[in-house]
């Protein structure tokens, strides 16, 4: 732009021409502020994402455990509902419906576009009502109340039971009124725990043992068999010995299983008897009852004691109720002891493969082409790697080791079959791609002057790979390893083929050689969630337990993916500001 003015007094008509700065308007977008906000944005929306998801998780699975009231609520008609408020939702009234309700509800759902609000209770005594909650209707109430005496029992078997107690019975004496609290119900209850705990070890551990020695003298006929034919001098020896250890192992079992008979009659003559809401009775064993209290009775000191008794449970138990309730001990076991097993064989598949890749193979095009292949593995479904899995290493592998080291046991597989073993390994394959590009980013992150370095003083491409190049690309490692941990202990698909079951309360740990068995089946959080959440008959039921199962397998990852950090800022700290 310019601008003219009259400067000269002999030419006063003329005009002299001025400069002005010029200002260009520059394209909002070659700045860059719009792309940066949208990032920005983009970046606090997935945050709070994750941050809304993992409150939610917390929320309910901190207070799946909590007592809750039980309300009794008295419908117009007279029904009588007992039951914990699961959740309030509101629903379209059904025209039908609706023409049946007195002119004033009616009235009052049309005001609401047709709404009404109810409320689902958790009622219990699934084996009395043939149901586990029930919706009522807001209008529907006419009364609701907390009584005192209501009770709510956890049970073994059916779930929970909301009732009252009218009596309890101990060695063929009836009491009548009783009341838990009072110390002849505790001693009884506890008694019948007690023999219930001891029938439990009776039948798993002591007859686990001598059924456990049967099947090994069973084995030693059929290996003898096997090895020096029938009717030979070791086959004969192998079965007199067996005739005579089953003499002496049957009067054990005897034994054993009369004093659980015992203790079963003892606890069928020790029972207590409830009446539901209704006023239908049900007479129960006491050692049936796991935990009994007073719902709408309860201080701050009595739900601080279920509340904990509960995790205990959780935590430390073996699953009931088809997963529903109970703990999930097998489950936590399962996933710790696959995770650590797959990073055992991960780490160092991947670690010499990504070393020869990138420090000994001649860069050319079969290195391109193994690169490109191992990106491409980690973009294929885990499900694939769970039939490879099967196929390979259950079937092909697992069937050698039976047909050379188990020939007694066939056709009963060994290792042919899904197994803990087996499924670790398909998550180290399915793994082992993010470990090995991780380890050679690292690697690559060494600088080349240590390099040389290293081979100037004297030291061979070995020693330097050992003492120089590995030490310092540890840390990298150990985010490809962290990587591989949070992904395989989440994968669920590959499992339900190799070795993941919906219920295997025993752990593979036991007396017995070689006391750690990786052939056995086991139980996966992941599988459990799954299982719980879509395949138990009530979904409604199961969800508290789907919250707090993945809560506990969050937490699970993330203390062994912080342990696995925690090792890498220490590598991060011994290395720092050693390169030059």
């Amino acid at each position: 732009m310019s601008a003219y003015v009259n400067k000269s007094a002999a030419a006063p008509d003329a005009e002299i021409p001025i400069s002005m700065p010029t200002v260009r308007m520059t394209d909002l977008r070659a700045r860059g502020e719009p792309f940066t906000w949208a990032l920005g944005g983009a970046l606090a929306l997935g945050c709070l994402m994750i941050i809304s998801f993992l409150l939610m998780v917390f929320w309910n699975g901190v207070t799946t455990f909590v007592p809750k009231d039980v309300a009794v609520v008295t419908s117009a008609d007279g029904t009588v509902t007992a039951g914990e408020p699961s959740r309030t939702e509101l629903y379209k009234v059904q025209p039908e419906i609706l023409q049946t309700l007195k002119p004033e509800v009616q009235q009052a759902i049309k005001d609401n576009d047709g709404f009404a609000s109810r409320t689902l209770y958790r009622t219990g005594n699934y084996d009395i009502y043939n149901e586990d909650f029930r919706w009522v209707s807001d209008y529907e109430v006419a009364k609701t109340e907390m009584p005192a005496d209501i009770l709510f029992a956890e049970r073994v078997e059916w779930g929970p039971l909301i009732a009252r107690l009218k009596s309890m019975n101990i060695d063929g004496q009836q009491i009548e009124p009783v009341d838990i609290g009072n110390a002849a119900f505790r001693e009884a209850h506890t008694a019948a725990r007690d023999r219930r705990a001891r029938i439990a070890q009776i039948e798993k551990d002591d007859i686990g043992r001598i059924n456990h020695k049967l099947e090994e003298l069973r084995l030693d006929v059929r290996r003898a068999e096997l090895k020096s034919g029938r009717d030979s001098p070791a086959h004969v020896a192998a079965q007199r010995e067996l005739e005579e250890r089953s003499k002496a192992l049957e009067v054990e079992y005897k034994v054993l299983a009369d004093e659980a008979a015992r203790l079963r009659d003892i606890n069928s003559r020790n029972t207590a008897t409830f009446v539901e809401i209704g006023g239908r009775e049900k007479q129960m064993a006491m050692d049936a009852i796991v935990r009994i209290y007073a719902a709408n009775n309860l201080d701050l000191v009595d739900n601080i004691g279920i509340y904990i008794s509960r995790w205990w449970e959780f935590v430390s138990d073996e699953p009931r109720e088809a997963n529903t309730e109970g703990g999930i001990l097998p489950a936590i076991f399962g996933t710790a002891a696959m995770t650590l097993l797959m990073v055992i064989a991960v780490a160092p598949f991947g670690v010499i493969t990504a070393l020869y890749l990138r420090e000994y193979a001649k860069q050319g095009r079969l290195v391109a082409f193994v690169r490109i292949s191992v990106n491409n593995l980690a973009g294929v479904p885990s499900i694939v790697y769970g039939v490879f899995g099967l196929g390979f290493f259950a079937y092909v592998l697992g069937g050698s080791i039976d047909q050379l080291f188990y020939p007694e046991r066939l056709p009963n597989p060994t290792f042919g079959t899904g197994g803990l073993l087996w499924a670790s390994l398909t998550l180290a394959l399915l793994t082992v791609p993010v470990v090995i590009v991780a380890t050679e980013e690292a690697l690559a992150a060494v600088p080349r002057s240590m390099r040389e370095g290293s081979l100037a003083c004297g030291a061979s491409k070995w020693q330097t790979i050992k003492y120089i190049v590995l030490p310092r690309a540890l840390p990298g490692i150990m985010t490809g390893i962290i990587l591989a941990m949070a992904r395989g202990a989440g994968e669920v698909a590959p499992l339900m083929l190799v070795g993941v079951v919906k219920l295997a309360p025993e752990l593979p740990i036991d007396g017995f050689f070689p006391f750690v068995h990786l052939e056995r089946s086991f139980m996966h959080l992941g599988f459990h969630i799954f299982d719980v959440g879509f395949q138990s008959r009530n979904s409604e039921a199961g969800k508290p337990m789907v919250f707090v199962t993945t809560m506990l397998l969050i937490g699970l990852i993330f203390i062994m993916n912080i342990t696995a950090i925690m090792v890498r800022n220490k590598l991060k700290r011994k290395f720092k500001g050693s390169q030059f």
